[in-house]
């Protein structure tokens, strides 16, 4: 028998299975689990502060620093998710974004088979990527015990890197090598084990705080507006002529 399961693998009891319930009520209680995943990330609004001033710190410190995101699976796919728009958003520097995900760029439109288990690959890609200590590691893993996810971070809290762990189980091992820990305690998903659903939603939603919050701070939104952005297309070109002549 397999002990000490995350919650977030454990099954829902809050009602009847989701596959038991009418659609309406199915929708609904999807619904609800949304919201609530939302008041997670309230709670832990003191530790994303505090994260949110060390990456920013960090980032200022250097002119190379890069803002490294990594994950295994849907935790790794929000990763990138949030990295890409930093570019076209903020203006971030390509050479200053990098991803570490599980089964490598393959991995973020399939899925790769045991990749999340790889720790030996882990290592690899730190030493790859020429992870330093000017670097700020984004570490994601719903269990918070991915074993890949865990290895990318030790790694990197060993090189001196700023280490960020964000696990929605208040007992994953990747907190136990984050300089700052994130925990998003999103409990039972209606799916049992789908942490595409709740803990997702709560993971995309502490990353787009954090990254807004670091973006902020460096002075690439100016009165509300995205002051950085890079217009690459006509929707984009037409904003920007409206924020500039409301600057």
């Amino acid at each position: 028998m397999i002990k000490n399961i995350p919650k977030t693998e454990q099954t829902y009891k809050k009602s009847k299975p989701i596959d038991h319930l009418s659609s309406t009520e199915a929708i609904g209680l999807m619904i609800q689990e949304q919201k609530d995943a939302s008041l997670g990330v309230y709670k832990a609004i003191k530790s994303i502060e505090i994260a949110t001033d060390k990456i920013y710190k960090h980032l200022k410190s250097s002119s190379k620093g890069r803002l490294i995101y990594a994950g295994a699976g849907t935790s790794g796919r929000i990763g990138v998710q949030d990295g890409v728009e930093l570019l076209p958003t903020f203006s971030w520097p390509q050479k200053r974004l990098d991803y570490i995900i599980a089964g490598g760029k393959k991995a973020i439109l399939k899925s790769i088979e045991n990749a999340e288990d790889d720790t030996h690959q882990a290592i690899d890609m730190v030493l790859k990527k020429s992870v330093s200590s000017q670097d700020v590691v984004i570490a994601l893993a719903a269990s918070g015990n991915t074993p890949f996810t865990c290895k990318i971070l030790e790694e990197a809290n060993k090189i001196g890197a700023l280490t960020i762990g964000i696990s929605n189980n208040p007992n994953g091992n990747l907190l136990k090598f984050a300089d700052s820990k994130i925990i998003l305690d999103t409990k039972e998903e209606v799916i049992a084990g789908s942490t595409r659903l709740k803990a997702g939603t709560a993971q995309k939603i502490c990353l787009n705080i954090i990254s807004s919050l670091v973006m902020i701070k460096m002075g690439r939104v100016k009165n509300g507006k995205m002051s950085h952005m890079l217009p690459t297309n006509q929707k984009l070109r037409d904003r920007k002529i409206r924020i500039d002549n409301h600057a």
